[in-house]
This record gives structure tokens, sequence and C-alpha cells, in this order.
């Protein structure tokens, strides 16, 4: 079997937009907190830049935090789902390796869940180009709280149903070691981490259309899919009875100053 490339599973995302807008979490206000406090400068009235925006989840925050974003989308499935939800926030097509925009135009340069999708050696440069002195390249990923136990039985099973490790497989790599978030880049910036840990509730369907929107099951196709799924949610109920999820994540932010 044909081991999908990295690319296809960058591009997984574009068939199943819709359901990754209505069913991926969201982000903790205190995460955009953390991001003034590390930047040293506010969101608001700031120009903002939000690279591989998807459909949106991460702009709309930064838009209501009084941000003035461009989103930047390189797929046409999460663009056209970004236009129908957020008509009102800009988005043009382009990626993190070569964005479409001049130099020292942006105070934040943010990726919400898609740095791992770049190639380093030239995103960082390209957002350093874009951002004017004093600004900041902002990264944050939420990650499962794997200390919580049904939280790393699930991972366990997912695991070994995919046949590896799921991170991986989708190119994100260990998110709390700059030097592998930043491995290939042209040097290894000035930068600070931080994670904040929150939770949500929600439905046990709309956990497992969570699941299965991330790529390592968009690839794999939906009879394959839908039969972990079924699987998952007989291992679910015996853990959450009422059919509500308790999703506990960990956000990771990394913070680089432009000097």
């Amino acid at each position: 079997m044909t081991t999908p490339s990295h690319t296809t599973h960058a591009h997984s995302f574009n068939t199943a937009a819709a359901q990754y807008a209505a069913n991926r979490p969201s982000y903790p206000p205190a995460l955009f907190d953390a991001i003034e406090d590390l930047a040293a400068r506010p969101l608001t009235h700031s120009r903002t830049v939000d690279v591989g925006a998807g459909t949106g989840i991460a702009t709309t925050l930064l838009h209501h935090r009084g941000a003035h974003v461009l989103a930047v989308e390189p797929g046409e499935g999460m663009s056209a789902q970004f236009r129908r939800t957020h008509p009102d926030i800009p988005v043009v097509r382009g990626n993190g390796d070569a964005l479409p925009l001049a130099t020292a135009t942006a105070d934040f340069v943010t990726y919400a869940q898609a740095w791992h999708w770049t190639d380093p050696a030239r995103s960082l440069p390209e957002a350093m180009r874009v951002l004017r002195p004093g600004g900041a390249l902002a990264l944050w990923w939420n990650t499962n709280a794997s200390d919580i136990p049904w939280i790393a039985a699930q991972n366990g099973r997912i695991n070994a149903y995919i046949g590896t490790d799921v991170t991986t497989v989708r190119g994100s790599g260990h998110r709390t070691r700059t030097e592998e978030v930043f491995a290939g880049a042209p040097y290894q910036p000035d930068c600070t981490l931080r994670q904040l840990r929150w939770s949500r509730t929600v439905p046990l369907d709309t956990h497992l259309a969570n699941i299965g929107s991330h790529s390592v099951f968009l690839v794999l196709g939906e009879e394959a899919t839908r039969t972990f799924l079924a699987e998952e949610h007989s291992h679910l109920l015996a853990t959450f009875p009422n059919g509500m999820v308790e999703e506990i994540y960990d956000v990771v932010l990394i913070v680089v100053p432009r000097p």
C-alpha cells in the first residue's frame, strides 16, 4: 500500500471543509492574552496575517479581538468555506512558503494548526519579511492532553489503527521542541513557548466528526474511517454514558519577535 504524501495530507482538508468548520475545536481567550503578553503589543487595531487560515476558526477570533485580519489559505475548498462563513473578512489564496504580501506590512503573522504544513527554510524568512520591525510571528496548536487516561487510550487506538504515530504522519512533529518546529530554517529564532490547558464539552457525534476531519482519516477514505469511528463510539460510551465528551487540550503557543 502506498503511503500518502505530506502534500496529500495537506490537501485532504479541501474535500471536508464543512465538516472541519463544524466540528474542530476553537481556542480559549487566554491564548490571545498570552500572544499579546509575549509579543508585548496588542492585537487590537493591529494588521494581522493569518496564514493557513482554513475555514477561519482562528481568523474569526483574531477579528473579534479587534485585529484587522487578512486570511491566507492555499486550499480551494477551505477558501470557499471561509468565504461562505466569513464574507466580511478578506481571504487570499497563498501559502506560508511564498506569501503574496508586501514587505514590512504586518504587525502579526499567525499560524493556527498550520505551521507544520510549511517548509521552515522558506516560511520563517517569509514571515520575517512580511512583519514590521517590532512585530511578531505566533504559532499555535491544540494538542490532546495525553496525561488524561481516556485521551491516552484513544490516542493508542488511533495509532494502532493507522499503524504509526499520527503526529509523524501529519508532519506535525514535536510541537513542544522548538528546534524541531523550526527544523530546516536558516537559523533557530529567539522565541518563547507557553502552554495553556482548556476544555470543551461536546456531543459524542461532534467528537467523532472532529476526529474524522483530521488528515490521517481523510486520506484513508470513508469506509475505513467509518469503521474506526463506529468502534470508537462504543469505547467512548463506556466512559461518557450520557453522550457528552469533555475534550481536554493543551494549546502550545510559540511567539517569535521580529527585531
